[in-house]
């Protein structure tokens, strides 16, 4: 059965983007649940010291899933195209040499990410009254990597696919497992901020077997032995498209702990406040990354099926939607930003105030400049659709570079609200490189020949 699979290559290319960004976006939703609900329940029931703990292990959690999905984002540009082009056969194979990468660079993470924790941390000037609680969380978190690559990979064979809808009943399924086993482990065992990491990776395990569940379903994809057979040319291939893309995540995380670095030396309640509006950053991007994923997916398809035209048509599409949607975004943030704030902050009252003061002017900064990171996903999934990953990465190293002189730089020019403006210079130089990027890949697609006319009737 392969009734949620979506051939992106036919139809109206605005109604195809939205209608399957849409799931996607609902999905992030369930998906931000994860974090927004930990930060909910350690900031209220564990105090600013545990809510800033869990916000001093927030880039070095998202580079090592940055990792895992810039690799399983990049094998799911081949599947969609082997898919856009009719290749079953072929993309069986893809999808069995990249579960076999999965497994092995899963494997070299969780080491890795065990090995790295204290010295990281250490490194980052976590203040001692929060080292032990970040560091609990992070060996768990790290625990689960082969879960968190197995259900990435799952849900990116699904996207390539076109199925938007089965990841998004995985995460409500995943979302709900979250939101019981926190108030069980957290409020009920007392287990603290392990409890909130283990409520997590739970949840993610629940979201990967639901998808592994239905991709079984679909009859195209009932593997052979022989799917799984190491190919080195496909091997190469599969990890020319991801490597860079993991590389670009990974380097964009660095710049994120500098900017974590310069933040742990402004003191707990900072920390607390710039940790409250970061976990509202995952809502800012939920419709961002969502139309970044559906246009991985159309444009790689299209490709496949050799129809640039299609690609350029769906680009400006894609623009108009973003564009739109993160003013929306930003005004409900701006009108509604103290209020939601308040969810994650607890303590005394002079302690709330100084912590709401940092979290809503960061938020109001990033709502503002919304547009510039909306228009830096769907550009930048663009040229990754197209087969090319390593100008995004030049973005990403473009961004390391704005985000850390930024932070570095700015606030001793006019004291720490100048951290606030490093997401937004990381943003607007990705921007640069990309919109570049885009016109040198697009003049170089394959010329699509012109319709035949047709005949008039006799």
């Amino acid at each position: 059965m392969a009734s949620h699979v979506k051939n992106m290559t036919e139809g109206k290319p605005a109604s195809l983007i939205l209608t399957f960004a849409l799931p996607l976006m609902a999905g992030n939703v369930f998906q931000q649940l994860y974090t927004v609900v930990d930060t909910m329940v350690v900031g209220k029931f564990l105090g600013v010291n545990a809510l800033a703990a869990l916000g001093a292990t927030d880039w070095i959690n998202w580079m090592m899933l940055g990792i895992i999905q810039g690799f399983t984002q990049g094998f799911a540009i081949l599947m969609a195209q082997e898919f856009g082009a009719g290749q079953q056969e072929r993309l069986r194979k893809v999808i069995g040499s990249s579960a076999l990468l999965s497994l092995y660079s899963s494997v070299l993470l969780l080491l890795f990410g065990q090995l790295a924790a204290r010295p990281v941390l250490k490194l980052l000037q976590t203040p001692d009254a929060i080292m032990a609680g970040s560091l609990l969380y992070l060996r768990i978190m790290f625990l689960g990597v082969p879960i968190v690559m197995a259900y990435n990979l799952l849900a990116c064979i699904l996207r390539s696919l076109g199925d938007g809808k089965t990841p998004l009943h995985a995460m409500i399924v995943a979302s709900l497992t979250n939101i019981a086993l926190d108030l069980i482990f957290v409020m009920a065992l007392h287990w603290g901020i392990a409890g909130a990491a283990a409520a997590t990776l739970i949840a993610q395990l629940i979201s990967g077997l639901y998808c592994l569940y239905h991709i079984m379903k679909i009859d195209f994809l009932k593997m052979e032995k022989e799917d799984f057979r190491f190919q080195s040319a496909l091997y190469g291939k599969l990890l020319a498209l991801g490597a860079p893309m993991a590389f670009q995540n990974c380097i964009i995380a660095v710049g994120g702990m500098i900017v974590q670095f310069v933040v742990n030396g402004f003191g707990v309640l900072f920390i607390a406040g710039f940790t409250a509006t970061n976990k509202l950053y995952g809502i800012l991007e939920i419709a961002a990354t969502s139309y970044g994923y559906s246009m991985i997916t159309y444009v790689g398809q299209n490709l496949g099926a050799g129809k640039s035209r299609r690609i350029r048509q769906g680009l400006r599409a894609a623009l108009a939607i973003a564009t739109v949607t993160s003013i929306a975004i930003a005004l409900i943030m701006l009108i509604f930003g103290r209020f939601i704030l308040s969810w994650f902050i607890s303590g005394t009252p002079e302690e709330v105030e100084q912590t709401m003061q940092v979290a809503y002017f960061y938020l109001s900064i990033m709502s503002v400049c919304l547009p510039i990171l909306y228009l830096l996903h769907v550009v930048r999934s663009t040229i990754q659709g197209m087969g090319n990953t390593f100008l995004p990465m030049l973005s990403g190293i473009m961004e390391f570079t704005m985000r850390t002189l930024t932070a570095l730089l700015l606030p001793l020019a006019i004291g720490e609200i100048g951290i606030f403006f490093a997401e937004i210079a990381a943003w607007a130089g990705a921007d640069v490189v990309l919109v570049v990027s885009y016109f040198s890949v697009a003049h170089k697609l394959p010329a699509e020949p012109d319709p035949e006319p047709s005949l008039p009737a006799l």
